[in-house]
């Protein structure tokens, strides 16, 4: 029953794409449960990606539901005191940034080794003096498997009034408390931790205070000196003045494509030194590209040593910069094959994430985009990538949907990743298809990976607490709020509470967490960890909080482990220096990985 209807729904998949002006008639596809239920299937082997045919026939792959009798994730923001709404500001003149954040980052701003969560509001465009409802900063005060999150914005003096877009952590200073980055449409803000429980506004003082539309964001170590630096996505060159008027699949008035404004930006770098920031925009090599930009992430994506930057553009070709160990950069994206898709087409990037999902050691490229794009996967083969959609089986249930937070984390502990996607239009569904009162809002997907001897399979979880909770949702960030070895997620939806989903999946096995850190102490944004799998097998994992959407998350590094109690073959590949190899810790808590400490 749910294959046939899934069939018919991806044969309908003639869904409208975001157009200049007017948009191509919509099929008609009747919003069911089983719109969700589609095929989601990726054959992983220990060479690539097993072979397959072309777009068709991934979406008309054999819908494959995972077998799971209890629900993965329990909506708790109201019983855990978040009670916290995002403020699009949306009115009848369609205006673009209002469908596109609101953000949310999970750091640990006291120091006190739990994950304290920062909302990134908007509030309204209108507004020219800024004063939005304004940024909320929640202290995690959760103790003994009862969670409890408390307001303090005020006192820590963090409640930006900008029409906020997401947010970066690092500690950027390297005092050994984390320093927060805010983007908005209109001056990014700087804030800087004073170890105390407060933070004190250095965007003057750092210069980097931009006035463009920044989106996503990610602090790193361009240059291996041990310090920070920051780069910051733009999306184009917006202002009430350059709106036009657009219109749907219905005639009806609705958001336009980026394409129509035909003002693509370039991003932002900045070096951090002892004078603090510089613009190093010109002097990197950064400013040479243009792009609609959304989402970022870092990896050292050659494996020389250095880290990359990817950054996903809307409707515009995509960016891969290539390090030079030195802080410059080349965009290499088309001759790696990063770009554009299989069929040479720039897409709607929105999430990104850096992520080995073949287990070979080198880093892959996974991004969600807009319904009619599949999500796309390209597999990495040394420092090449190949588009490998259509392979994963997801391409069919993507094709449907917009998605744009997403992360790759092992939820069930069988030492296999799995996958979450915050899925939600940009263009108004018509009234017979809506899946709620909300004519953007989508359901989001959670998928199961399965090891199948040298494959992995992935399922789609039919969880009825997820399946509850349609909305239109951006930002997702990731990471365990209660120290339980869990990875939780907290998501936002545009004009809707936020939602806090603590992870209560049945597990399959134990877990190992690890904080990676340098000779000082300071947290290491990009090192990879391995670990034996058994046998021949090795896990990797990157320690690094920018990947997803408008979003910053957990700094440590998190592994499922199945039947495993104990961590063996520990090994880290440290940006800019060597690889060491860690003695063996016990399952079910999180270790620290020091710089010097192991063994070359």
């Amino acid at each position: 029953m749910i294959d046939s209807i899934s069939q018919d729904i991806l044969r309908s998949t003639s869904l409208s794409h975001r157009s200049t002006m007017q948009s191509a008639p919509i099929a008609r596809a009747r919003a069911t449960r089983a719109s969700v239920a589609m095929a989601a299937c990726v054959a992983l082997t220990s060479s690539g990606f097993a072979q397959t045919s072309d777009e068709a026939a991934a979406a008309k792959a054999p819908t494959i539901i995972a077998d799971v009798e209890k629900p993965w994730f329990q909506e708790v923001a109201m019983a855990s005191g978040i009670d916290w709404t995002y403020v699009s500001g949306a009115t009848e003149e369609f205006w673009f940034p209002e469908i596109m954040g609101g953000g949310v980052a999970l750091f640990d701003y006291d120091g006190d080794g739990d994950l304290d969560m920062y909302l990134v509001q908007s509030g309204s465009l209108r507004d020219a003096a800024g004063e939005g409802p304004g940024n909320k900063l929640y202290r995690n005060d959760s103790k003994d498997g009862v969670w409890s999150f408390t307001d303090v914005t005020d006192v820590a003096k963090v409640g930006d009034t900008g029409y906020g877009m997401g947010a970066a952590c690092g500690d950027f200073d390297r005092d050994g408390d984390v320093d927060l980055f805010v983007t908005n449409v209109g001056a990014n803000v700087l804030y800087q931790n004073n170890g105390n429980g407060t933070f004190t506004d250095v965007t003057v003082k750092m210069k980097v205070g931009d006035d463009r539309w920044g989106t996503s964001a990610a602090f790193f170590d361009a240059d291996g000196n041990g310090l920070l630096d920051l780069y910051v996505v733009n999306n184009l060159g917006w202002s009430p003045e350059n709106e036009t008027t657009c219109f749907n699949y219905k005639g009806e008035r609705d958001y336009c494509s980026p394409n129509n404004y035909n003002a693509p930006a370039t991003d932002l770098f900045y070096t951090y030194g002892r004078l603090g920031f510089s613009d190093s925009t010109i002097r990197a090599g950064a400013n040479v590209a243009f792009g609609n930009g959304l989402g970022v992430t870092v990896g050292d994506h050659d494996l020389d040593g250095d880290l990359d930057v990817y950054v996903t553009n809307d409707a515009t070709a995509n960016l891969l910069w290539q390090n030079d160990g030195k802080g410059a950069f080349t965009n290499i994206a088309p001759e790696s094959g990063t770009a554009v898709n299989g069929n040479g087409t720039p897409e709607a990037g929105m999430g990104v994430q850096f992520v080995d999902l073949d287990e070979d050691g080198d880093l892959d490229l996974f991004m969600t985009h807009l319904r009619r794009e599949k999500n796309t996967l390209y597999q990495n083969n040394g420092g090449r990538y190949r588009d490998s959609s259509n392979l994963t089986g997801m391409a069919g249930i993507s094709l449907k949907f917009t998605g744009f937070g997403m992360g790759f984390h092992d939820f069930d502990h069988d030492s296999v990743r799995d996958l979450y996607v915050a899925n939600g239009a940009v263009q108004a569904w018509p009234a017979e298809d809506r899946f709620a009162d909300d004519p953007y809002a989508e359901p989001n997907h959670v998928f199961r990976g399965k090891q199948q001897g040298k494959r992995v399979v992935f399922e789609l979880v039919e969880d009825p607490n997820v399946a509850a909770l349609i909305g239109t949702s951006r930002g997702a960030a990731f990471g365990d709020l209660d120290n339980d070895g869990a990875v939780d997620i907290v998501y936002v939806d545009r004009d809707a509470r936020v939602k806090v989903l603590r992870n209560v999946a049945e597990k399959q096995g134990n877990w190992v967490g690890f904080d990676v850190v340098d000779a000082k102490g300071h947290r290491v944004h990009g090192a990879t960890v391995s670990i034996s799998g058994g046998g021949e097998r090795r896990l990797y994992r990157q320690a690094d909080p920018a990947y997803s959407y408008l979003a910053s998350n957990d700094p440590r590094v998190h592994f499922g482990l199945g039947s495993a109690t104990e961590v063996k073959g520990i090994e880290v590949r440290w940006p800019y220096g060597n690889t060491e190899l860690f003695p063996d810790v016990a399952a079910g808590a999180y270790h620290t990985l020091k710089q010097g400490t192991g063994k070359q």
